[in-house]
Order: C-alpha cells, then structure tokens, then sequence
C-alpha cells in the first residue's frame, strides 16, 4: 500500500465520517421532531423518545452512507485540488485513472465496513428501537419472529403469518383464553382487514374452534369480526420495512412469498438494493472525482458540496423511479436497482475519460 494512497484515504475517510455525522445529526433532529408528538402518552416519556430516535439512527446510516460518500469525496479532492496538492500529484504522474483506482481501493474498504454494519447491526438496532416505542406507547406485547408476528392482546395470542404493503393481515391464528389461563377458542382467517366504521378487522375465510370442556365444536365461517387494541396504526409501526431487514431474512421472506404465491416484487428490490450497495459507493466515489477537480472559477468548496448533495439527490430519485415503474410493470426487480447505477456509472466513465483528455490535450499542443 503506498504512501498516497494511504494519504488519499485518510483525508477522504475524515470527509465522509465528518459528512456523515452531520447528515445523521439532521435526521436524528427530524426523528425526534416527529415524535415530540406523542411526548407524554402513556409511559412515552422525553428519556424513552432520546432512546427511539438513538436506536434508529443506524437505519439511516446504511441508507445515507452513499451520499455521504459522494460529499465526502468531493470535499476531500477538492480541498487536495484548492491547496495545488492535487496538481503536484498530477505533475508527478499521477493519472486520473490511477486516483479513480486508489477511490475504487478505499470504496471497496467502505463497502465492506458498511454491509457488515448493514447486515448485523442496523436490522437489530431498529427492531430494537420499534420495541422501545411500542411497549413505552401500548399494552400490546408483539414480537416478531421467522413464523411472523406473534401479538399479546389482553388475555389474547395472535399469531400473523404477514403484513401487506396497505395493513392487510395474512394468514390469522388468535388464541382466546379466560381467565383461568385456559384455552377458549381459536380462530383461524385466511385474511383480514381494518373495518374503520366498526373498529374491528373483518376477517375473510374464517375457521373458529370453540372449547367447552372436553368437547370442541368447528364452525366454518366467511366472515367475522375481531375487535382489538391492535390498530392497523400500530401494526404499521411495529412492521421492519423491508430496506431494514438483512439478507438473509429477505431471502427468507421472499421464498415465505413466493410458496404462498403472493407479490414479492418490493422485497426483491430491497434485496437487489443490498446486494448492489458495495458498488453503489464505488460509483459515487468515481462520479465524485471529475466534479471535485473543476477549476477554481467553476466555484468554491460550498458550491461542489452543493453540487454532491444534488447528485445524491438525483440518484436517490432514480433509485425510488425504477422501484415504482418496476412495481407497477411487474419488471424484473433487478432492474430497479441495477439500471439508476449503470446510468451513474457510464457518467462517471465518460467525465473521468474527458476530463483526462483535457488535461493531456494542452502537454500534446507543446
């Protein structure tokens, strides 16, 4: 390893973890601007919400990691560029392909540190987190588990195999017991849904076994109605979005999807979105190079940071395009992740390649 390219990565790893801290910082205040409202309901006090916000900030990290990258790079090589230290570089023979090669060895390092933190600190730190909220916010006990959620209501077990997209519950099981602690009744429905004007789930296909004694009685219904604590608002809360999940429980919950024969596309996003990340921050590292050794009149350090979080930005919206147009089309979910990041990379190619031809254009003419 020489001695520039420790130098190049110690000056953009201080960069990035210095933008990082300061997007987290503005995410950790939009989180706990968000639940300053509902400060004070039931045991939800100000040390629970530092709590909740704290143990959600790992999420963010896996998702913002590559715009800080991008920023951080930026920052890095253009403080190197304003401080003619970069033109030294240069002068000395150092190639822009030979600095896009030192980025691609200090990505690489990145991206590894990164799916390790994405794979087995983020998913724990925000299951965490949602159980924080939920027990300091609600009665109910849940926790979830490779069989789906499993819910305490009152004197109540429900076991949900699923939650869709829009709260829909699949595959229902609800333990009623008495008081005595004895077995009442199970319910078994192949779906249900909130039913706003009762408030209560109606379910859908639904078979009650009934215990009186030593004797049981089944009833076959198509429709019933539970009435319950459980909200399709809390449900929501208490569900790990799929970006928050790992590898391995994607893939487990893609497979659950596919026996049951339901739609798994937006899982095999998030999944693909995983899978491609080490390269994602590869490419923001490349695309970073070309706008950060811009000229002095081209503008400041302010405005290049400017110009990175625009970048990101713009990545971020073509990422969140894709996955809408692939959910809708039904298009192969690879597609949503791969096509926004071979779009930035061509890009990235085609600014490094002229922005080389430039630099050797004016040697050639003398």
């Amino acid at each position: 390893m020489s001695i520039l390219f420790r130098y190049l990565a110690k000056e953009i790893f201080q960069a990035t973890l210095l933008l990082l801290l300061a997007l987290l910082a503005l995410f950790a205040l939009f989180d706990l601007i968000k639940e300053l409202g509902d400060l004070g309901k039931s045991n939800y006090g100000l040390g629970v919400v530092l709590a909740y916000v704290t143990l959600s900030q790992p999420a963010h990290i896996a998702i913002i990691f590559p715009v800080a990258v991008l920023m951080g790079t930026i920052f890095a090589v253009a403080r190197l560029s304003s401080q003619s230290e970069l033109a030294v570089m240069r002068a000395s023979g150092l190639s822009l392909a030979k600095l896009a090669s030192f980025s691609v060895g200090v990505g690489a390092i990145f991206s590894v540190v990164m799916f390790l933190f994405g794979e087995f600190v983020a998913p724990v730190a925000e299951e965490a987190a949602k159980r924080v909220r939920l027990a300091a916010t609600s009665n109910v006990v849940a926790q979830q588990f490779r069989s789906g959620f499993w819910v305490k209501d009152d004197r109540s077990f429900v076991n949900i195999q699923s939650v869709t997209i829009d709260t829909e519950l699949k595959g229902l099981r609800i333990y009623d017991f008495d008081t005595s602690f004895r077995l009442k009744s199970l319910r078994i429905a192949k779906s249900a849904k909130y039913d706003t004007e009762n408030n209560a789930w109606a379910m859908q296909g639904v078979e009650r076994t009934t215990f009186v004694g030593p004797t049981a009685r089944i009833e076959k219904l198509e429709k019933d109605q539970w009435a319950t604590t459980l909200k399709p608002k809390l449900l929501a809360g208490l569900r790990v979005k799929p970006d928050d999940m790992s590898l391995l429980t994607l893939s487990a919950y893609i497979d659950r999807l596919r026996i049951n024969k339901e739609n798994s596309t937006r899982y095999e996003i998030a999944f693909w979105g995983k899978i491609l990340q080490p390269a994602t921050v590869i490419v923001m590292m490349l695309l970073a190079i070309p706008f950060a050794i811009q000229s002095q009149r081209s503008g400041g350090l302010g405005g290049k940071l400017l110009l990175g979080i625009l970048l990101g930005l713009i990545f971020v919206f073509l990422n969140q395009l894709a996955a809408n147009l692939t959910l809708l089309n039904d298009w192969p979910a690879l597609i949503s992740s791969l096509v926004p990041l071979l779009i930035f990379l061509a890009i990235a190619v085609a600014l490094l390649v002229s922005k080389e031809y430039a630099h050797r254009l004016p040697q050639k003419l003398f």
